[in-house]
Parts: C-alpha cells; sequence; structure tokens
C-alpha cells in the first residue's frame, strides 16, 4: 500500500485535550536570595546596630520588579524583627517578597496563584498538565493543581499530549453528573 499519497494527520493536536503549562505561571523577574547570614557578625550574631546600618546601605535597587527570598542559612537564632526589617526595605521596589528559600518561594507563589485561578470552564474536560519544563515549577504545584482540577475534570494526565500518564479519571457513572 502506497502511503506516500495519505497527507498526515496530527491526531493530538484534533484532539479535546486541554493542555495547562504551569511554566506559564513562573514569576516574572529574577528571584532573588536575601541570605541574612551574610549581614551577622562571623556569620552567627546578629549585632542590631551594624545590621541596620549593613542594610541602610544595601543597594536595594537590586531587588527592583523581582522576587526576594529572605532568609539565614546559617544555624544563628534570628530575631522576627530582623525578617520584618529586610521586607520593609525590599517590599517598596520588589515585585513580592517572601520569607524561605527561594525554593519554599516557588511553593508559595504557586499555591497562591493555583488557589485563586476558577478552573471552572474544565468542567467534563480532558486535561494534560504539562511535564517537561525549562523552569524549576515545584512538585507541590502539580499536587496543587491535581487537587483544584479533579471535582472538574473528567480526566487529568500529566506529561505530553502526544505521551501522557493518567493520573484521574471519573468514573463513567458520574461523567454527566460533572
Amino acid at each position: 500500500m502506497d502511503t506516500t499519497d495519505k497527507p498526515l494527520i496530527n491526531r493530538v493536536a484534533q484532539s479535546s485535550l486541554i493542555t495547562l503549562n504551569l511554566e506559564d505561571y513562573f514569576p516574572k523577574g529574577e528571584i532573588l536570595s536575601f541570605d541574612l547570614k551574610d549581614f551577622l557578625f562571623h556569620g552567627l550574631i546578629l549585632k542590631e546596630k551594624e545590621f541596620r546600618t549593613a542594610l541602610a546601605e544595601y543597594d536595594w535597587q537590586k531587588v527592583k520588579d523581582n522576587y526576594v527570598a529572605i532568609f539565614c542559612s546559617s544555624d544563628a537564632i534570628i530575631p522576627t524583627w530582623a525578617y520584618m526589617l529586610v521586607a520593609a526595605y525590599a517590599a517598596p521596589l520588589a515585585h513580592e517578597v517572601y520569607l524561605g528559600s527561594p525554593e519554599s518561594m516557588l511553593e508559595k507563589h504557586y499555591s497562591v496563584l493555583i488557589g485563586s485561578l476558577d478552573f471552572t470552564h474544565l468542567k467534563g474536560q480532558r486535561v494534560v498538565l504539562k511535564g517537561c519544563s525549562k523552569k524549576p515549577v515545584p512538585a507541590s504545584a502539580y499536587v496543587d493543581l491535581t487537587k483544584k482540577l479533579q471535582p472538574l475534570a473528567q480526566s487529568i494526565m500529566f506529561g505530553e499530549p502526544c505521551s501522557t500518564v493518567p493520573i484521574f479519571k471519573r468514573p463513567r457513572d458520574l461523567q454527566t453528573k460533572a
């Protein structure tokens, strides 16, 4: 049989799958680490006067329109007000300021974002959560999105439309009720 005369059909493009790419919601701007360890005496002790002076002299323009993750990588005991003071300097310029590592900042970013999005348009739909990304989308974002979509979607898959891993499928007797 000669198949050269038959046009190639892209069945993925013709399918009713809806692809959600969490990478599209990755923070715009750089994620900056603000490690308080760098402002401590010998990396262990916070001296209030020196700390305030160092913050006052810091070039805060570096944080402009970026995300700032405030944390301390040493085992020093940091008073709560120290984090607050950094936030007071950074917040007017930064896009957002978080307490925690850049990784925990991403988890919170996605958690808040997914919680705020309306996915009712996906009711009864077959949804693929795109898996391969060039940016470090946290696994927690996929968990949060799965929880949010499960009451709505007919099915949830992970991966690429041409090669997916099934995650959830609504039982047939409940498909018309979704």
